[in-house]
């Protein structure tokens, strides 16, 4: 009998370069750096750092608007009604927010209930324009972590090529970068390291039925 290995319920994660990125956050970021001015801003999961309250497109311009129309359409690219996958029975709605971290900043990790998709966006990645960003990555969880890790925690499920499965997986910040993953998974962000401030914004796509 052949040994098969299968593996099961992948979860979903789309990486994407978004287009035209500079002039969208040479745009973005004096708009949100004018909010933080002017607002005081939210806590939520940062920890240091600002938060928007979540009414990006109220005041992000154009720039903003556009970067919620590439996300709504990765999401449609990524996603499907199988009752009706060519005349979808939703549409998306958006809940959209700015965040600014100097040094030390970080966001604990949480869930978006409640989101189909969740995304950050990377406006600038806080080198100063030298790349190569110094923590701030951004964390996703696997959800079965506390049970995978429970009794050896470096005991790992092999893949048939070798490689293992691990429990967390680290995105490095980078301007124009956009990561989008399913709101019910367990993220977070590490400390930013860099000498400037990163900014991003996340946004929450919620599936809405259409009416009939």
């Amino acid at each position: 009998m052949t040994t098969q290995t299968l593996g099961l319920f992948d979860t979903m994660l789309v990486a994407d370069e978004v287009p035209d990125s500079a002039a969208l956050n040479a745009a973005l970021k004096p708009a949100i750096l004018a909010r933080r001015a002017a607002r005081p801003g939210v806590k939520i999961s940062n920890i240091g750092g600002w938060q928007s309250e979540h009414d990006l497109p109220q005041w992000g311009g154009d720039a903003a608007q556009a970067l919620l129309r590439h996300i709504m359409a990765l999401a449609d690219t990524h996603s499907i009604d199988i009752r009706s996958p060519h005349a979808p029975r939703h549409h998306w709605v958006a809940d959209s927010w700015a965040n600014v971290s100097p040094p030390g900043a970080s966001n604990q990790m949480h869930t978006h209930p409640g989101a189909f998709w969740s995304a950050v966006y990377y406006v600038d990645d806080g080198t100063n324009g030298g790349g190569n960003a110094q923590g701030g990555e951004l964390m996703i969880e696997d959800p079965r972590m506390p049970m995978i890790m429970m009794t050896m925690p470096n005991l790992r499920f092999r893949k048939p090529d070798g490689s293992f499965n691990e429990p967390q997986l680290a995105f490095k910040p980078k301007n124009g970068r956009l990561i989008m993953f399913p709101g019910w998974l367990n993220h977070g962000v590490m400390p930013h390291h860099g000498p400037g401030e990163r900014i991003s914004i996340a946004v929450n796509l919620m599936a809405v039925p259409l009416r009939a």
